[in-house]
């Protein structure tokens, strides 16, 4: 029982992290190497498509998509799509995606010559799923070292905690105050009633006994 209940914890804060993870920006410092229009035919992996942008017609079979290819300081691949996230979740009201691409093209580098930027994005990378992570912001920074300080997730994971936090307290208070009695009087009870039975029963034995010893 104890390690169903550790892994059923163990399951629901992965689950927060993977989530948290996934919807929080993060920032990549890398190099723009060209921006790209493709049409996309939506699979099983559509859930992690963004809806169509602002003011076009809604389609969930297939649309165009921005796309933006970088490589990081260490030569490392990585590809970002770039959609309007509107009013839907994540909550980034992002409905710059046009001006974003341009953006991005401007950056455009080669290695001999790079220009770093830095892409703020949400979700994750998986080759195997055709899974891009969606930029929701670019700009140009002096150098492939810079360090980005992400206050806005300290912020919201200090507010989250805080929250599990209050909601433990009073669980535990509850706990205590209404539902550990209750219990502690339901096994009193069984005991006793545990207790009355085994004195019913060595009364009956006794009473047994007494015949034993006439037949004798």
């Amino acid at each position: 029982m104890v390690y169903v209940k550790w892994g059923f914890w163990g399951l629901f804060w992965l689950l927060v992290a993977a989530f948290f993870h996934y919807t929080l920006p993060q920032n990549d410092i890398v190099r723009v190497t060209d921006t790209y229009e493709k049409r996309i035919d939506f699979g099983e992996n559509s859930i992690f498509w963004a809806k169509s942008d602002a003011g076009n017609a809604e389609t969930t079979v297939n649309r165009d998509i921005f796309f933006i290819q970088t490589k990081f300081p260490n030569d490392k691949v990585m590809v970002y799509r770039n959609e309007d996230t509107s009013a839907g979740w994540p909550p980034y009201f992002k409905f710059d995606t046009s001006n974003l691409q341009a953006e991005a093209a401007d950056l455009k580098s080669t290695a001999e010559a790079p220009q770093w930027a830095a892409i703020k994005h949400y979700g994750w990378r998986n080759e195997f799923l055709s899974i891009y992570p969606n930029a929701v912001g670019v700009k140009a920074v002096d150098s492939p070292d810079v360090t980005f300080i992400p206050w806005l997730n300290i912020a919201i994971l200090i507010v989250f905690f805080a929250f599990v936090w209050a909601i433990w307290v009073r669980w535990k208070r509850f706990r205590e105050a209404r539902i550990d009695p209750v219990l502690e009087d339901m096994g009193d009870s069984f005991e006793a009633a545990g207790d009355n039975i085994a004195e019913k029963r060595g009364r009956f034995r006794a009473w047994l006994d007494t015949f034993k010893g006439k037949a004798r």
